[in-house]
């Protein structure tokens, strides 16, 4: 009975032992787990602290600018920078200048990129000489680019000595009503190139056995484009859309070195407004201008990225 008595004693003891190390277990889990979020926070320490010292603060002293009437006197006056900004000539066709590029560059570079990457995906002779002449614009400086488009679209230029020897007469492209169009030509001619290899790995990494199953029910080449090649393509599409929207918004580059700050009415752009103004040191218009521009911005990307999450819910399922 004794020896029966120990054993039991033994045996309870142990589980007391055990009921006691499962808590110590979980204890140290946790422990581990909270020293893995410390770690891993003091480790995106230093980019948090970039984004806040060169983003948000800064952007934070531009919304307070737009909402004083000057830096030394810095009165509260709420929105009057806002309504002086829609009043001022020069900010409303900056504004419509960029919007009407935007809508045409934009569409046109998702559009003519995603063919070009069709075509190039089947077996067509001079496949690699089209992919250099479409990527060659990616290797050359803006400064070269801007100057081959000078020598184009110059009232003496090339373009105009062929319509010349045709019998027709030439004119100053950038400085007349189609300027924009050699500003669009120039935008596509620098961004299909990237734009379409986006695309091309986009299409090289749908399922080929859907395609092929597609393929065995009858579906035709159109078919499979826009109802299934589509759809694996719906976030490649944001990304150039997005992509293709902010290097529009940089086209100022080209149109600077083309016609210097004060360009023909059609090609003055959103950031020529920016620049001057801040050359004559109207920090609260220009504040209000960029809030405003990234606002519209903001809008834009949050319905493109609606859209997408609706258009491409299937595919991700």
């Amino acid at each position: 009975m004794a020896a029966l008595f120990r054993a039991h004693s033994r045996a309870a003891a142990g589980n007391r032992t055990r009921t006691r190390s499962i808590p110590m277990n979980k204890l140290k889990n946790q422990c581990g787990r909270r020293g893995e979020r410390i770690f891993s926070n003091l480790c995106i320490l230093p980019s948090l602290a970039g984004v806040l010292i060169f983003f948000i603060i800064p952007f934070g002293i531009v919304v307070y600018y737009s909402l004083i009437n000057n830096p030394i006197t810095k009165e509260f006056v709420g929105f009057d920078n806002y309504k002086k900004l829609f009043t001022t000539v020069a900010f409303q066709k900056a504004a419509r200048n960029t919007a009407a590029f935007s809508l045409i560059s934009v569409p046109l570079s998702v559009i003519l990129s995603m063919a070009l990457a069709v075509i190039l995906e089947r077996n067509i002779p001079g496949k690699s000489v089209f992919r250099t002449f479409f990527l060659s614009p990616l290797m050359v400086p803006t400064a070269s680019v801007v100057l081959v488009w000078q020598v184009l679209f110059h009232a003496h230029g090339t373009v105009n000595q062929m319509i010349e020897k045709f019998g027709g007469t030439g004119i100053d492209w950038i400085k007349s009503p189609h300027g924009q169009i050699i500003i669009i030509l120039m935008f596509l001619w620098k961004n299909l190139g990237y734009n379409m290899i986006l695309f091309m790995s986009a299409l090289a990494g749908i399922p080929r056995d859907i395609l092929e199953v597609a393929e065995l029910e009858g579906a035709g080449k159109w078919y499979q484009f826009i109802h299934i090649k589509l759809r694996y393509l719906s976030p490649t599409i944001l990304f150039v859309l997005i992509l293709s929207l902010i290097n529009s918004f940089k086209i100022f580059r080209e149109v600077y070195l083309l016609t210097g700050d004060h360009p023909f009415d059609r090609l003055y752009m959103l950031q020529h407004f920016m620049n001057n103004t801040f050359n004559s040191l109207d920090y609260q218009k220009l504040s209000s201008a960029a809030v405003l521009f990234s606002l519209v911005m903001i809008v834009i990307i949050a319905i493109l990225l609606i859209a997408e999450d609706i258009f491409g819910k299937d595919v991700e399922n």
